[in-house]
């Protein structure tokens, strides 16, 4: 039996936000369902913040609906939209305690004062941060700052939750605890959330399905394995993740089987997602970690000078420098007694067919 999709908590259609002649969000559809996990990602000037904004009711579109849990919001102010919101500065009243910062939506809502008391006690409960409820926001860390601005969110229980960039003023060890932190809260409660960043770790990490936008425009959206395994196009693989990327022409064998030509040689590799025709440019896409260094070479070997090893805590990445002037990464585990390849070393890089993937070129210009 087939499941039946959630129904949209966010529906986007053909939503655009034009400032004079810059066009900030291109004609955008999307959908978000009830209880997922979004995370728009992309680069600076990518319309990721623009297309947050419009649903957030900030800014309003140039043209296109906006509805969000089944009414229109195109022209609703933002205190009307039912969401919450949670910024990277945590907006935190300095005078107020804990308690108070947290209490504050709900007092401002006319709750009865037992029920703001359980409530609240119930979101520190969750943050696991009773212990610091007569605190003033400057007597926390950063960590627990970001964890009080995430209550005071879902005090009110809101239905939607938007996040701009808010683990971005933290370290990377406080980055990651957060992560999981957000993770959790999300599993608990079941709120639809949608995050922006331009970090792809964090993306990678938190999402049910990455937008990724790039020039007012959505790129590709997927699942995060879809779109670290399978990307599209040149700028999905060399946004999200480590990439090697040679560009060439399409040969297509008798038996029809696909490979690229390219400056460095011919490599076999599987038939392209987009269709491809002989002669055609393309570009071969292959991970770091799916190369390995070899001395001997393997059946899928490209040949250099090892120019550097760079230690990365759990893996080394290997740079080598090609015949043509090309870079190549492989990425191999660290393990205690490692020995290998040294700098200057000749040695080839070598990887499995099945392992390369054939992308169109990116666009001109």
């Amino acid at each position: 039996m087939t499941a039946t999709p959630a129904p949209a908590m966010i529906e986007l259609q053909g939503v655009a936000k034009r400032y004079g002649d810059v066009l900030a969000l291109q004609r955008t559809d999307l959908s978000i369902a009830k209880g997922e996990f979004v995370t728009l990602l992309g680069p600076s000037g990518s319309g990721k913040t623009t297309l947050l904004n419009l649903i957030a009711g900030m800014i309003k579109p140039s043209a296109g609906r906006i509805v969000i849990d089944g009414r229109d919001a195109t022209t609703l102010p933002t205190n009307q939209r039912g969401l919450g919101m949670v910024f990277q500065n945590y907006a935190l009243m300095p005078h107020m305690s804990v308690f108070e910062n947290i209490a504050f939506p709900l007092q401002v809502r006319r709750l009865p004062k037992a029920e703001i008391k359980l409530k609240v006690q119930q979101a520190l409960d969750l943050i696991q941060l009773g212990h610091v409820a007569d605190r003033r926001p400057r007597e926390l860390s950063g960590g627990q700052q970001q964890r009080i601005s995430l209550a005071r969110c879902i005090v009110y229980n809101p239905a939607l939750i938007l996040m701009d960039e808010p683990l971005g003023a933290l370290d990377k060890k406080l980055r990651e605890q957060m992560q999981l932190e957000i993770k959790r809260l999300h599993a608990e409660l079941g709120i639809t959330m949608l995050y922006v960043t331009h970090d792809q770790d964090e993306a990678l990490t938190m999402s049910d399905r990455i937008v990724l936008m790039n020039g007012g425009r959505i790129e590709q959206q997927g699942t995060p394995d879809a779109l670290y395994f399978k990307p599209e196009t040149v700028f999905s693989a060399d946004f999200i993740g480590s990439s090697n990327l040679l560009p060439g022409t399409i040969e297509i064998d008798a038996a029809g089987g696909y490979g690229l030509n390219t400056a460095l040689g011919h490599f076999p590799a599987p038939a392209p997602a987009t269709p491809m025709k002989a002669g055609d440019p393309a570009v071969l896409l292959v991970r770091p970690e799916n190369m390995a260094l070899d001395a001997a070479g393997g059946a899928t070997r490209i040949a250099g000078r090892l120019e550097d090893s760079i230690l990365l805590g759990g893996v080394v990445r290997h740079f080598l420098r090609c015949a043509d002037g090309t870079i190549l990464i492989v990425q191999e585990l660290n393990q205690p007694g490692r020995t290998g390849a040294r700098r200057g070393d000749e040695i080839h890089a070598t990887w499995l067919p099945a392992h390369a993937r054939l992308l169109p070129p990116a666009p001109a210009g």
